[in-house]
């Protein structure tokens, strides 16, 4: 009987601990952070220039707005109501209020960075407007933190010039994608010291991890890229220690 009860309290527990993490996850505007995935020390650091993280925002919304770059990426990348969608580096939330409505109510956006600042006023951002599918996430420069195969897309958009460690932040991002999940990158076309990417070392460095580029789309409107990769498996991921780093 003991021994029954003993689980039977660790069944109740166990469920309202599941229960507990589904409401942090579906809550408007909620915290979470995912456990932490490979270290940073086990991976090579990038043979070129990391850009400072200056701001959270771009370009001005409505300059953003005008050059049509949220439907550009909306519709390449296929992005669609009840999606999760991960916006890595969310910045001011730019993309998360815009993206928002698309995915609906039955989807979610879990909005990433890596200053707390940034995500203290995103957070007011999204309580403000009622955004109910929402969700922060403090990540790390190696580690996005984010759940296990939760998302179906997930977005870089103007900072992945400024990832202190991309090879640690890609292979702990893979998990994260489900089957068939894509990644969408959007940088200017310059080096990395200008705050822009060079789509060569874009590829390299994805490839390096074991991505797999299927689109690349010049933006209108800006000197803009989009592009769009398939994530390797668990399985196919390269070993941390078998990661050879690119030169710009």
């Amino acid at each position: 009987m003991r021994r029954r009860a003993f689980f039977t309290i660790i069944g109740v527990a166990a469920a309202a601990w599941s229960l507990t993490a589904a409401l942090t996850i579906r809550g408007a505007a909620q915290d979470f952070m995912a456990p932490s995935g490979a270290p940073a020390d086990v991976f090579p650091r990038p043979e070129r220039p990391v850009a400072d993280i200056v701001s959270p925002i771009w370009h001005g919304e409505k300059e953003r707005d005008a050059a049509g770059e949220p439907r550009q990426l909306v519709r390449l990348l296929g992005i669609k109501p009840g999606m999760t969608v991960a916006d890595i580096g969310a910045g001011s939330g730019y993309y998360v209020v815009r993206l928002a409505p698309i995915v609906g109510p039955k989807g979610r956006i879990i909005a990433e960075d890596v200053v707390p600042e940034y995500l203290q006023d995103l957070r007011k951002r999204v309580r403000a407007l009622g955004l109910q599918n929402v969700t922060i996430s403090l990540g790390e420069p190696h580690d996005p933190r984010l759940p296990a195969h939760s998302l179906d897309a997930a977005i870089l958009v103007h900072m992945y010039h400024e990832v202190a460690q991309p090879y640690g932040l890609l292979y702990n991002l893979a998990p994260a994608l489900k089957p068939g999940a894509r990644v969408g990158i959007v940088d200017a076309i310059g080096p990395t010291v200008n705050h822009g990417t060079p789509p060569s070392l874009l590829r390299c460095e994805l490839a390096a991890v074991g991505y797999h580029e299927i689109g690349f789309h010049p933006l209108t409107g800006s000197n803009a890229f989009l592009a769009i990769f398939a994530p390797p498996s668990d399985e196919s991921r390269t070993r941390p220690d078998a990661i050879i780093a690119c030169t710009q």
